[in-house]
């Protein structure tokens, strides 16, 4: 019985800032391995890197048939792939966790096929959040994939409709939603965690940045409103936007700056204990592709306020507090509200925990990757 490999790009787990999509790449990867059908196997493109960067994908997404080296660096790779002037990495079943992908001519009847992944439109919606370059390569690399690529995976089918107002790629687009990450579990070690980590014994938990699109400022004006439980923030991010402070813009909407901390690059079972010992998880993002912030929330028994972007709406599904964004200050007012709601009414907020806990079990990273398996076994 011959064996039939799907080459899943996995370059992003060695890029220099891996993020969330590495983070995507990696778990995905896992179950795609995890939950191969018998007769099939899974390969790893990867760019031309050191030896320590190969060791990692193999470390990182065990029990992979094998590495396929492309010959040139991530850099070369990805200009090279955009123009569509290399015919590195080969054919047959190639799946890209992103754009980032060898989107040229082939033919489906010899057996190539090669699917790409779209985790968001900023380049189109927010440009100013992207450099020029990383603009002008969405922008390239997408038109390519609406000449080229065989299907399009988006997390949820509110970016499948945004993506419909950008490029007409007809029924080649299949939502195939994420799961939390990796070791996003409590452990019996959660109280020297919580110590290192300096948390407040009751605080909310928001994830973000001072970019105004992410709502962070939004909560910290809604935290300064009269009448809102004086509970401490704990944002999931940097601690500066540019020239702006957490600290500062804080204080501007009177909130008192201890009651302001912020933690970053946090490992998985850190930001575990983070969420999870919140009173509520608040996301306030006026614009989302996905909702794998709810989810991961969600696993985590904590209730979520969350904004009414159609992607948390849909992942949602009424297991969060959603809260209309609207235009002007009402969004601060609205927050303010539902932050106090939750926050005063601990009944109503065990309801919504568990409520969430429910809906977090319809995610799961093997249910992905066995409709990623299908995706390409219906091409």
């Amino acid at each position: 019985m011959a064996t039939t490999t799907l080459r899943v790009i996995l370059d992003q787990i060695v890029a220099p800032v891996p993020g969330p999509i590495g983070r995507y790449t990696r778990d995905l990867g896992r179950a795609l391995v995890a939950a191969a059908p018998r007769g099939c196997e899974v390969e790893a493109i990867v760019s031309s890197s050191l030896p320590e960067d190969y060791d990692r994908v193999l470390r990182e997404v065990p029990g992979l048939s094998g590495l396929y080296k492309t010959t040139l660096a991530r850099r070369e790779l990805a200009a090279a792939w955009q123009l569509g002037i290399t015919t590195s990495p080969g054919g047959g079943m190639i799946h890209g966790m992103s754009l980032f992908a060898p989107l040229r001519k082939h033919d489906r009847a010899d057996g190539n096929q090669v699917v790409a992944t779209v985790h968001d439109v900023l380049a189109w919606t927010n440009p100013e959040a992207l450099s020029a370059a990383s603009v002008a390569w969405q922008k390239g690399t997408l038109k390519r994939a609406l000449k080229h690529a065989d299907a399009i995976v988006v997390p949820t089918h509110a970016l499948a409709e945004r993506l419909g107002m950008i490029a007409d790629f007809g029924d080649r687009v299949r939502v195939i939603g994420t799961a939390p990450r990796s070791g996003l579990t409590i452990g019996p070690d959660a109280d020297e965690r919580a110590a290192r980590l300096g948390l407040p014994r009751e605080y909310l938990a928001v994830p973000g940045t001072l970019e105004p699109r992410k709502g962070v400022v939004d909560v910290l004006a809604a935290l300064g409103r009269s009448g809102v439980p004086e509970v401490p923030v704990v944002v999931i991010g940097p601690e500066n936007w540019g020239d702006q402070h957490l600290a500062t813009v804080g204080e501007e909407y009177g909130v008192d700056p201890a009651r302001i901390h912020h933690l970053d690059d946090l490992e998985p079972a850190d930001l575990a204990v983070v969420i999870g010992r919140s009173l509520a998880f608040v996301d306030p993002s006026h614009d989302a592709g996905s909702g794998t912030s709810l989810i991961e929330a969600f696993s985590l028994g904590v209730p979520v306020i969350h904004s009414d972007a159609p992607a948390f709406l849909e992942v949602s599904a009424g297991a969060g507090l959603a809260v209309p964004v609207g235009v002007g200050d009402g969004y601060t007012d609205r927050l303010a509200a539902a932050i106090t709601s939750v926050i005063g009414d601990r009944s109503f907020a065990d309801r919504m925990a568990l409520t969430g806990s429910d809906r977090s079990r319809a995610f799961s990273w093997r249910d992905s990757a066995e409709r990623v398996w299908q995706l390409h076994a219906d091409l």
